[in-house]
């Protein structure tokens, strides 16, 4: 574990490739419960280069009528989210110490071109609870910068197995993933090889 930043702990190759099938199982029955949609920027309307779903008692989503937020139900299917699997919320305990569970789990799935912008994760109303998130697939390169927008920003790569945790003074900085890396694209564990380039997980405690 390294402390990349004040409050930012980079977990490398926290899951072995046993643990990350383990864990893409997980993810594919989510999927197949809660299918994957496109979430649309607020104020132009266009699509995230990601698609994504969650699982947990709330998901995030986004779109030009609602702007940011969270729902207890998918956008299409109008259906609850799918239960938070158990090996989340054993590595939340295990990672984070937080007291309370996470309320929302965020799976972004990248193809080998697409990326996402820097950006704060400020649509919870608990700051004090870290955010946690888990890579499985390609590696990408994750920026991290301050508070500002245009504070200084250092890049980390991020690879299949790895876990980054965001708490304390890191929890509003702004973070990013420039491009999926095409000279390392790790093919996705399992039942989710073919999805994608790269999974990401992201938990977040919201209430």
């Amino acid at each position: 574990m390294s402390e990349i930043a004040r409050g930012a702990f980079h977990h490398p190759g926290y899951l072995d490739a046993a643990a990350q099938a383990a864990l893409a199982r997980d993810i594919a029955g989510v999927i197949s419960d809660a299918p994957l949609f496109v979430s649309r920027m607020p104020k132009s309307g266009l699509p995230m280069s990601v698609r994504m779903t969650n699982c947990g008692p709330l998901g995030w989503m986004s779109d030009r009528e609602g702007g940011y937020r969270y729902e207890a139900a998918h956008p299409e299917t109008g259906a609850p989210w799918p239960p938070m699997p158990r090996m989340l919320l054993d590595i939340w305990a295990e990672l984070t110490g937080y007291p309370k569970p996470p309320e929302a789990c965020l799976i972004n799935v990248y193809s080998d071109t697409a990326k996402m912008g820097l950006h704060q994760d400020r649509d919870e109303a608990d700051f004090d609870a870290p955010i946690l998130s888990l890579s499985l697939g390609a590696d990408c390169r994750f920026r991290l910068g301050g508070p500002k927008r245009a504070d200084k920003t250092i890049a980390v790569t991020l690879s299949a197995g790895d876990a980054l945790v965001l708490a304390g003074p890191a929890r509003r900085c702004f973070h990013g993933v420039d491009r999926i890396l095409p000279s390392l694209l790790t093919p996705l564990p399992g039942p989710l090889a073919g999805l994608g380039a790269r999974v990401n997980l992201t938990m977040r405690r919201v209430t």
